[in-house]
Order: structure tokens, then sequence, then C-alpha cells
């Protein structure tokens, strides 16, 4: 895995442990030489995932529409900053670039930009790992709907071979990419 594209909140969540767990992925990216692929903004998890990636000396590139640049959210620091004119082209950007999918916790917006991840996959649009950093268990819940989609065959086990979920996210990054290298090897 060369970039690897991170959905989280532009909020911090109640619990530090989020914060906290962001920072560490952060550190993890940038000493496998790892390019952070993110939504350019400067707060929340979003932010301290970009600087602990900037700090640990790795490299960022953020993908922002213009109406979030004209709010003054967006990095003032990062490696390389891409504004683009819609939510849409951000998620088609960050895909784009990105050779993986992390979400960390957050709002609707990264539940909306990890599962058009996800759902890309399925439909074979790309074969990209699609991984769940469960920080302090916070997608428990939607794992366990995940197993209900899948029990009530609305979620193929085969859909799943590309979902990735740890707590650990040296654990997740080396899942994810066991993955990428196999998918390299049958082309």
């Amino acid at each position: 895995m060369k970039r690897v594209a991170v959905f989280c909140g532009s909020n911090n969540g109640i619990l530090p442990i989020y914060r906290e767990g962001a920072v560490e992925l952060g550190k993890e990216i940038a000493k496998r030489g790892i390019t952070l692929v993110y939504g350019g903004g400067n707060v929340g998890i979003m932010g301290a995932v970009a600087d602990s990636v900037l700090e640990s000396g790795g490299h960022v590139v953020g993908v922002i529409p213009q109406m979030l640049v004209e709010q003054e959210k967006a990095h003032p620091h990062l490696t390389e900053l891409i504004v683009v004119s819609s939510m849409h082209e951000r998620k088609r950007k960050m895909a784009d670039l990105a050779d993986a999918f992390i979400a960390l916790p957050g709002g609707p917006g990264t539940l909306d930009e990890f599962f058009e991840a996800f759902t890309w996959s399925q439909m074979g649009i790309h074969r990209k790992p699609c991984g769940i950093l469960n920080i302090g268990q916070y997608y428990d819940q939607l794992l366990s709907f995940f197993n209900h989609m899948n029990e009530q065959q609305f979620l193929r086990n085969e859909h799943r071979s590309f979902e990735f979920t740890d707590n650990d996210p040296i654990s997740l990054l080396d899942s994810m990419n066991e993955y990428v290298q196999l998918q390299k090897g049958r082309v």
C-alpha cells in the first residue's frame, strides 16, 4: 500500500481515546512510508490524524471541497491540498488516489464515504480493502449489523473478504497490506 484514504470525524467525539487512536494510526502510516489521503480539514480527529502523519515526517494529501476552504477549515500545512468543487468529486478523487480505505470514528459523512468505497468494492469498481479501526468499540453496533445483513443474505460472504476490522492500527494495516499484496499477485 502506498496511499491510504482515511475517513473520520471533523469533531473529537466524547472520548479522548478517539483522538488518541487517530494519532496512533497517523504515526504508523508515516512509519510505513504510506501517504495519507484524507478530507483536508484541520479540525477534529481528521486534523489529528493529519497532524500526526506530518509530525512523524510523513506525506499528507488533503482533498477538500471549495465550500469548506471558504469556511477556513482547510489544513494549512499539508504536503498537497487538492480543492474540488463538490463532496461527490471529493469522494471520487480520494478513491482514485488511494490503495485502501480506513474509517475512524465519525458521523454520517464518515459513513457515507466509507460505504461508497465499500459498495464500489462490492460492485467490482475496485478491489481495494476497506478497513474499520474500531477505536473504543465505536463501530460494534455497525459490525453487528454487517453480520445481520450477511445472515439475511443482503451481504455475501465474498464481499466481506475485503472488509477488515481491528482495534489496533498496526494489525489493521498489516491485514490490509496482505490483501493488497495478494491482489497484486492475481493481476
